[in-house]
C-alpha cells in the first residue's frame, strides 16, 4: 500500500486519522511520557484527579488514535481495515482502506455509504487484495459540496483518490450509483481498469430515465429526488421512515439489520445529507449527455454485471451491453436490490473468480 508523506502532511490540519508522521509520534510520546511521571510523582494524593486530567490534555493537544476497525466472519482471524480522510478534486474525501495486493475499489450506492461493503471486505483482504472503499461526493463522512455531483466529476474524485494513493490499474466492483461512476471512470481512463462489477443499477442515457416511467414497476423516485428543493423540505424530520422504505426493497428484508439502517440513518439525517444524495438524481440529465458521448466508442474491458431478479434484474446488463462489447450479465433469483447486504458470499466468491 502507497499512502506517501504527502498525503499525511497535507491533512494533518484537517484531523486526518494517521499516525504515520514520525514527529506526531514524538510529541505524542513525549507529552504521555511528562503526564505519565506527573501520575507517579503524586499518585497516591491524585489518582485519580490526574487521570482525568490526562484524557483531556491528550484530547486537549489534538491527538487522535487512529480509526482501526476490526470484522469478525464466521469466527475466523480478525481482519483490520483503516479510516482516512483526503484532499481530491477540491473535496475531503473519507475512504476506508485495508490489505495488501492488487487494489479493488468499491462504490457505493444510495441511500448507503461505504458500509454497505462490511460483509465483502474482510473476504476480499484475507484473499490478497488491498481493498479501497470510499464514501463519495456528499454522503457518508465525505464533504457535502454544492455542486459537482455529475458522474464525470464524481469518477474524477475516485481517480484523483486512487492516484493519490499511488495506484493506476484498478477492478472495480460498483452498486446503484456507483455503477455509473465507475462507468464514467471506465470511459475517462480505460487503460486504466482491468474488470469491473457492476450491480443492480442502470446507465444515465442507457435504461436509466425509461425506469422512471409511470408504471407499476416504474422507479418512482428517481422524478421525486430530481425536482429542486422539495423532497429536503418533505422528509426533514422523517429520514428514518422515509429511508427504511428503501431498505425494505429486499427480497429478505432481514438482510439490512435494524442495526445497520441506524449507521445509514445516522448518516443520512446530517445537515445537508439528503441534499447532497439528491443531488446525484439532480445531474441524470446531464450524465446522459457525457454518457451518450463517452458511448461513441464502447468499453474493450471485461464487465460482470448482476441484478436482483426481485428489483432491476436483467436491465442491469442490457444497459451496460449498450456501451461495453464484453458483458457477462447474471440474474440473481430470491435478491432483491442490496445484493452486497443480501447476498455477501455470493458476491464475494464473484468478486474472486471473475478478477483472478
Amino acid at each position: 500500500m502507497v499512502i506517501g508523506d504527502d498525503v499525511e502532511m497535507e491533512n494533518r490540519c484537517e484531523h486526518e486519522l494517521q499516525f504515520e508522521n514520525r514527529n506526531s509520534k514524538h510529541l505524542h510520546k513525549c507529552v504521555i511520557n511528562s503526564l505519565q511521571r506527573l501520575i507517579l510523582i503524586d499518585y497516591l494524593y491524585h489518582n485519580s484527579f490526574l487521570a482525568f486530567i490526562l484524557c483531556c490534555s491528550v484530547v486537549s493537544l489534538g491527538f487522535i488514535l487512529p480509526a482501526d476497525a476490526q470484522n469478525i466472519i464466521d469466527n475466523r482471524e480478525k481482519i483490520n481495515y483503516t479510516h482516512y480522510k483526503t484532499q481530491v478534486n477540491g473535496i475531503l474525501m473519507h475512504y476506508v482502506i485495508g490489505g495488501k495486493g492488487d487494489p479493488i475499489i468499491l462504490l457505493h450506492g444510495w441511500p448507503q455509504t461505504w458500509y454497505e461493503w462490511r460483509n465483502v471486505i474482510p473476504e476480499l483482504i484475507a484473499n490478497n487484495y488491498t481493498i479501497i472503499a470510499p464514501d463519495m461526493r456528499g454522503l457518508g463522512d465525505s464533504e457535502k459540496t454544492q455542486t459537482g455531483y455529475d458522474t464525470k466529476n464524481l469518477a474524477e474524485d475516485i481517480y484523483q483518490l486512487i492516484e493519490k494513493l499511488g495506484y493506476s490499474k484498478i477492478n472495480l466492483v460498483a452498486h446503484d450509483w456507483g455503477g455509473p461512476v465507475a462507468y464514467s471512470y471506465a470511459a475517462e481512463h480505460p487503460e486504466d481498469v482491468g474488470k469491473m462489477i457492476i450491480l443492480d443499477t442502470l446507465l444515465p442515457g442507457f435504461g436509466l430515465e425509461e425506469a422512471a416511467n409511470f408504471s407499476p414497476n416504474g422507479l418512482w423516485h428517481l422524478s421525486f429526488h430530481a425536482v429542486r428543493d422539495l423532497p429536503e423540505k418533505l422528509i426533514d424530520g422523517k429520514e428514518d421512515i422515509y429511508l427504511n422504505w428503501f431498505y425494505d426493497w429486499t427480497y429478505n428484508q432481514s438482510a439490512i439489520t435494524p442495526e445497520d439502517r441506524e449507521v445509514y440513518i445516522k448518516q443520512y439525517s446530517k445537515p445537508g445529507a439528503m441534499r447532497a444524495g439528491f443531488e446525484y438524481y439532480r445531474a441524470i440529465f446531464e450524465d446522459a449527455e457525457q454518457n451518450k458521448e463517452y458511448g461513441k466508442e464502447k468499453l474493450q474491458i471485461p464487465i460482470l454485471t448482476i441484478g436482483g431478479e426481485a428489483a432491476i434484474g436483467n436491465s442491469t446488463t442490457t444497459s451496460f451491453q449498450k456501451v461495453a462489447t464484453n458483458v457477462t450479465g447474471i440474474t440473481l433469483p430470491n435478491t432483491g436490490h442490496f445484493i452486497p447486504e443480501e447476498r455477501p458470499n455470493f458476491l464475494t466468491k464473484q468478486i474472486l473468480d471473475f478478477f483472478k
